[in-house]
């Protein structure tokens, strides 16, 4: 089988940036562009494609919800004990890619992830539905099953063992990735695409520069 997919094109057109138009601050600036995406009513506009790096280290990505940006750090929740948090506990550093191509818009973030606070933790699973919950206890993320028969069953199980209030399992929780380079990429013409990018330096300050496209 063969895919011809080399004619395949979008032309980008819709606005411009530059480092003028770009906030001193990055997490100002992603919140500026996030709050636009969800004015235009983007589907997913919190999906974000997160990729970690195994021990072997061959790269591994997937797609997870952004589920707050706050104290400058970037939070998501998952399994500890999943593929991605045990390459998380192996190698902290991560990529974060948003990717909006209603506004022809893209955000790449690297940096750090830590283990947020079991308060913080503790909150959201809290917020989270009662079926979600239960999951979180059912699944052991990752790892192989001879079928989904058997999560059905583990649900059911948990249901019965945490009727009303189901407490978060020590292995899920929050990482919040505290970013050391941002990138904010806008479509344009002719594959000349603006691209503004931030780099923390060591005084704590962040660089800004314009970027070949």
């Amino acid at each position: 089988m063969s895919l011809k997919l080399a004619g395949i094109r979008q032309e980008y057109s819709k606005q411009e940036l530059s480092p003028d138009d770009c906030l001193s601050d990055p997490i100002a600036q992603f919140e500026l562009w996030f709050n636009e995406a969800m004015t235009s009513e983007v589907p997913e506009p919190t999906a974000m494609h997160v990729a970690s790096v195994g021990p072997d280290g061959h790269p591994s990505g997937r797609v997870v919800l952004l589920k707050g940006v706050e104290d400058g750090q970037f939070l998501f929740y998952t399994n500890y004990l999943s593929r991605k948090g045990r390459q998380i506990s192996d190698n902290p550093y991560v990529a974060l890619t948003f990717f909006w191509p209603e506004l022809e818009r893209q955000i790449r973030v690297e940096g750090r992830a830590m283990q947020l606070p079991g308060p913080i933790s503790d909150e959201y699973f809290a917020s989270r539905p009662y079926t979600s919950r239960l999951g979180a206890w059912a699944s052991e993320q990752s790892t192989e099953i001879p079928s989904k028969v058997e999560i059905v069953k583990r649900v059911a199980m948990f249901g019965i063992r945490h009727p009303v209030k189901v407490p978060r399992p020590p292995h899920w929780g929050g990482y919040g990735v505290t970013p050391d380079r941002i990138e904010f990429w806008q479509g344009r013409p002719s594959r000349l695409h603006d691209r503004v990018a931030y780099t923390l330096q060591e005084n704590g300050e962040w660089h800004k520069a314009r970027l070949a496209p």
